[in-house]
């Protein structure tokens, strides 16, 4: 063999080793670990959301789905955050312009006097962003991150955000479709009374 041929044999085979050595395995789910996700504490602290409620049972159509506490970053049943009282559940992402609009006029009614409790169900975005979007729109409402898309095929959600849901106490939930964006406190008032009605 020519010397400079075996020297190409050989860069070939030690190009394949190595792209065999680098190539990712999947060694199945018993050896998988999760990768961590990017650094949100910073953020999350910054955004002081409220709480998430839980340990109620809640929506039977939510039990056993999992989402995250945007406020702690823990992992909490859907069903038991929303849980054991009337609330309106508001669903939204960072890229919807109508959702920049309507998330605080929800707090703005979340906090009066005669307000259900409001919870909101960020979809579609990654924590950070959603954290970085509340605290860029100054609502600290309790916040539920959606990062698989089960609380939104639970709940059927509709196209076009945002989208809002009376959550009644005996766990039944409805659609807000009329108006199905809020453009202030007295629509949220009147939709939310109007439903429990």
């Amino acid at each position: 063999m020519i010397p400079r041929v075996r020297w190409v044999v050989v860069a070939v085979v030690l190009v394949v080793a190595a792209a065999i050595a680098l190539w990712p395995r999947d060694d199945g789910p018993a050896t998988r670990t999760a990768r961590p996700g990017p650094d949100v504490a910073d953020a999350r602290a910054a955004a002081a959301l409220a709480d998430c409620a839980t340990g109620t049972p809640g929506p039977e159509a939510l039990r056993g789905v999992t989402a995250t506490c945007l406020g702690t970053g823990e992992p909490v049943d859907a069903a038991a955050a929303l849980g054991g009282r009337d609330l309106l559940l508001n669903v939204w992402a960072t890229w919807c312009e109508p959702c920049r609009a309507e998330l605080p006029l929800l707090a703005e009614y979340a906090a009066g006097a005669d307000a259900v409790d409001v919870v909101t169900l960020a979809v579609q975005s990654p924590q950070g962003d959603a954290l970085v979007f509340l605290g860029g729109v100054g609502v600290k409402l309790p916040t539920l991150h959606d990062g698989d898309g089960a609380v939104a095929r639970a709940l059927r959600l509709p196209v076009g955000l945002p989208a809002s849901y009376l959550v009644r106490a005996d766990g039944t939930i409805t659609l807000i479709s009329d108006p199905r964006v809020f453009e202030s406190v007295e629509e949220i008032r009147a939709a939310v009374d109007g439903g429990l009605g």
